[in-house]
Order: C-alpha cells, then structure tokens, then sequence
C-alpha cells in the first residue's frame, strides 16, 4: 500500500515509518527508566525515584507526539526531469535532485526496518551535498523507486 495524497502527486512513506520510530524511542525509554530507577534505588529517595520516572514518562510523550509528525512529513514526487524530497517539522527541507546528475542509487534496510518491511533509498550525486535520501518506503517501492531512478538517471546523463 502506498500512502499517497489526494491527487498531488507526493507520496509519503509508510505509516509504519512512525510505529518503527516510536518502537525504537520506546527501547531507548526503557533504558532510560532503568537507568532513573536503579540512581532512585541507589539515592533511597522516593522522591529521586519519582521525580526520574516522572521526567522519562514526560520525554516519551512528548518525543512520541513528535516522532509521529516527523516520519509523516517524509514525501516525495517523481516529476519529468527531478525527484523532489520534502521533509521537516519546525525547519522544513525541500530538495530537488535531477535524474541526470544521479550517479548510484541505494537501498538499504537494517535489521528493525526489515522487521517493518520498510527501506531506504539513498540518492548519490556529483554533489556531496546534493544527495537525497527517502526513508520508510516499502520494501517493493523502495525497490520500484531504485529502478526507475537508475534507468531515468542513465537516459538523462545520456544526453549531457
């Protein structure tokens, strides 16, 4: 399934782009939590102890409210001539990568995005700076994406 918008043109990543990113800030919590107990256990202080549980349930909420937002602004759209990537909460990112000056397309899925079923398709251009990468894809449309984007940037450079 491709989260799409309505007739615009951007596709976004997969909705469970948001579920991985919550799964590992929850790991991270976790770690946290631990760490807040056993600094409570070791102070004798219920007081520590409240106030360090208190703090870690506080960064999860609010971290958690953000990391959803954050993997939903991930887009992107295939145009004739460019792939534009727009992404970003309080800074919002837009970048523009011509196929011409594609010069490697990557997939990559670590072992928690492959659990999810997702990838990521990295762009390599000339540019250092120029290079694009879109997480959170489906595996078979990070796969689609890399091969329409090497053969688009290969007719492309062709001309040059």
């Amino acid at each position: 399934m491709r989260a799409e918008d309505a007739g615009d043109g951007w596709r976004r990543a997969s909705p469970r782009l948001a579920t991985l990113r919550r799964l590992e800030a929850a790991v991270v919590g976790v770690l946290a939590a631990a760490v807040a107990l056993a600094i409570g256990l070791e102070l004798a202080s219920a007081v520590a102890l409240g106030t360090g549980l208190a703090v870690v349930a506080a960064a999860w909420a609010i971290g958690d409210v953000l990391l959803r937002r954050r993997a939903r602004s991930w887009r992107y759209q295939e145009r004739p001539e460019d792939l534009v990537i727009a992404r970003g909460l309080l800074v919002r990112r837009l970048s523009v990568v011509p196929y011409g000056r594609m010069q490697l397309v990557d997939v990559t899925a670590g072992p928690a995005e492959r659990l999810f079923g997702l990838a990521t398709v990295k762009m390599h251009t000339a540019a250092a700076t120029s290079d694009g990468r879109i997480p959170g894809l489906e595996a078979v449309e990070a796969a689609r994406l890399r091969d329409q984007l090497a053969a688009l940037g290969e007719s492309k450079a062709a001309g040059l």
